[in-house]
């Protein structure tokens, strides 16, 4: 059998795959070459990792700014609060969807999704505050407000599908652009009807929520209980 070819030859390496003669390179030669591809490699890896960072960067300071409403996967397990009053300044309201956690037992014919109206307030009181969810036979309850000292929020938002109560505003603006809102620091969706006000008194407030945040939420004499009947 004919021999075959030294396939270790320097020649024939992938920097030279035309090369027939068994000549060595000099290796001052083949370690600038290789030199150079890695500081090519490192260049393209650090253009390529530029537009992520600022990416990660825009949206800190954008969340920081209320420019964007921070998720999570809500329970889907609707909950009542209801109040004898509200006072808050700087308030707003506009549409969304809610969005349970992939598999969630609660999801139903939803596909996991509820329609919601957010309601954002700067800063907010509330004087006899109630909140209870129903575990099926019992009902978590909690309480706060009742005394001399009422309950108090900064940066607080409800997603609601049902409110009531008897509600006034002071210099309100009605179909706004939800992107384009002031009042609080909570911005919706491009192209959702949205209203806000500088303030709002609501008496008798009741809501079925399906998620809350605050930025800060004191709630003096709170109680924590089961009960047989909710809010």
């Amino acid at each position: 059998m004919a021999s075959s070819p030294d396939l270790s030859s320097t020649g024939n390496t992938p920097e030279n795959p035309e090369s027939g003669s068994p000549s060595e390179a000099p290796s001052g030669t083949a370690a600038s070459a290789a030199d150079r591809r890695g500081r090519v490699r490192a260049r393209r890896a650090a253009v390529m990792a530029v537009p992520a960072t600022l990416v990660a960067a825009g949206l800190a300071v954008l969340t920081a700014q209320g420019a964007l409403g921070v998720q999570f996967s809500i329970s889907g397990m609707p909950f009542t609060v209801a109040a004898s009053h509200l006072d808050g300044t700087g308030f707003e309201q506009f549409g969304g969807l809610d969005n349970m956690a992939d598999g969630s037992p609660n999801a139903g014919d939803t596909g996991g999704q509820v329609l919601i109206v957010t309601s954002a307030i700067k800063k907010a009181t509330l004087t006899k505050l109630c909140q209870s969810v129903d575990l099926g036979g019992t009902n978590l309850l909690i309480t706060a407000g009742g005394g001399d000292t009422k309950v108090s929020a900064s940066d607080l938002t409800t997603d609601s599908t049902e409110m009531s109560g008897d509600a006034s505003f002071n210099h309100i603006e009605i179909g706004n652009d939800a992107s384009t809102l002031t009042e609080a620091n909570a911005k919706g969706p491009i192209g959702v009807f949205s209203q806000q006000a500088d303030s709002v008194h609501i008496d008798n407030l009741r809501q079925t929520n399906y998620a809350t945040t605050a930025g800060v939420f004191k709630l003096p004499g709170l109680k924590l209980r089961f009960s047989d009947s909710g809010c």
